[in-house]
């Protein structure tokens, strides 16, 4: 079902990349202002190309695209080839080091009615046109987005373990993860994985902005193109896919703060709230993030002086009115969204993704020191979610809210890069893919 392809990699050159870890950059919806502005301070590093600076970024990324092309700071691979991803990291206040094991390949990009790229969580419309605008000027994708794949016999992770005993990169990054890439470039293996993956569904764990914007640029050149054929480099993507029966996949959670709603009342609110959810109050704030871990549709909210634990009652789910399947009502997030953002903070569903009054972070002790200080009127903080329950939800059709799933480790960028422009997109003739 879901067609991949080895690419020729756009890669720094020798020279450069002996200090990789000077050249790249965390994802553009990840990277903070701060690390924004000290990346930018290195003339070549990934940043450039990934969150361009204004004004007329994209722009400025297809110009500088074009001279480090020229100028030889980026070489493209003279062979197709699969590049092994490894990434080693630890979970903070645990000692197990834990391997995420993955590739990266182009990957057909694939209309979200054809359910062979599958998504969970729905986007938000800026960050769609900004990727598009990108791609557009540059015709690279810069990061691949991560996608998910169910092989449970793990057929491809003995050619990646030898691959990855020869490594072209290894490096720390920004996260403290260790990011070791190696590459495969034997025609008969890069096959075998061409042949397990035609067969299977993807779930689209990380990138869902890229990823649509892709899949919009793609729809836009097919009707510009009396010609199309489909073998065009625009018909592809860049991903980064894993197993999902590997156990090495962590799913953070994602927490929620409120601010700027006029004639915010707190007690009302804890008034309102008392009407579907059992209500605890809690002495120590610090310490929510710890008691509902485990408690189905339980909830911190954090006030500026007061915290409550709250766990919706049992018998209030059925006053739900949103026309969702059953697997997706009782999702966690999806009772945050429309028993608290809707019901008590009166912002619809529909609203919820463009709302200026809602915004998120994944950092507990941030959420924490924002309401202390004022910054933010409250905090929401949730669980993490389970594979088996991102399953479930795209296997039913339907998304989870915005910003539901924060798959950890992140890739990052400026390992590679791939072009879709026709003359670098496609395989050289001593190739057979």
């Amino acid at each position: 079902m879901a067609e991949i392809k080895p690419i020729r990699a756009w890669r720094y050159n020798e020279t450069l990349n002996q200090k990789i870890d000077d050249l790249t950059s965390p994802l553009f919806d990840v990277v903070s202002e701060r690390q924004r502005n000290a990346l930018y301070q290195n003339p070549y590093n990934s940043i450039h190309l990934s969150v361009p600076q204004e004004p007329d970024a994209a722009t400025k990324a297809g110009l500088l695209l074009q001279e480090w092309k020229e100028r030889g700071i980026i070489v493209q691979d003279k062979l197709p080839s699969i590049y092994v991803y490894y990434q080693y990291f630890r979970l903070a206040g645990g000692n197990k080091e834990y391997c995420r094991k993955g590739f990266v390949s182009h990957i057909r990009t694939y209309d979200w009615e054809d359910r062979v790229i599958l998504r969970h969580e729905n986007t938000i419309p800026k960050a769609v046109n900004d990727r598009i605008d990108l791609l557009e000027r540059t015709e690279l994708h810069v990061s691949p987005t991560h996608g998910l794949y169910t092989d449970p016999s793990h057929e491809l992770e003995k050619y990646m373990d030898e691959a990855i005993t020869a490594p072209i990169y290894e490096g720390e990054d920004y996260q403290g993860v260790r990011d070791v890439l190696a590459v495969i470039q034997d025609a008969n293996v890069i096959q075998k994985f061409i042949d397990l993956i035609k067969d299977k569904t993807i779930i689209l764990a990380d990138g869902h902005h890229r990823y649509e914007g892709s899949l919009l640029y793609k729809q836009k050149r097919t009707s510009e193109n009396p010609n199309h054929v489909g073998t065009e480099g625009y018909n592809f993507h860049l991903m980064y896919l894993t197993n999902t029966e590997s156990d090495d996949l962590r799913i953070l959670p994602t927490h929620r703060l409120i601010h700027n709603i006029s004639g915010f009342d707190e007690n009302r609110i804890i008034e309102k709230l008392s009407v579907d959810f059992e209500i605890k109050e809690i002495e120590d704030a610090d310490t929510i993030d710890q008691i509902i871990v485990g408690k189905k549709w339980a909830f911190g909210i954090l006030f500026k002086n007061r915290t409550i634990k709250i766990r919706l009652k049992p018998d209030s789910l059925q006053k739900m009115k949103w026309n969702f399947p059953q697997e997706v009502k009782e999702l966690d997030l999806t009772v945050l969204h429309y028993f608290i953002i809707e019901k008590i903070l009166g912002i619809s569903g529909k609203d919820q993704r463009k709302s200026e009054n809602v915004s998120f972070d994944r950092s507990f002790s941030d959420c924490l020191a924002k309401v202390i200080k004022g910054e933010v009127q409250m905090a929401i903080i949730t669980q993490d979610i389970s594979i088996e329950e991102v399953k479930k939800v795209c296997a039913s059709g339907y998304t989870m809210p915005q910003k539901s799933t924060y798959f950890y480790p992140k890739v990052i960028c400026g390992f590679l890069f791939s072009s879709i422009k026709e003359d670098e997109f496609q395989s050289p003739t001593y190739s057979r893919f």
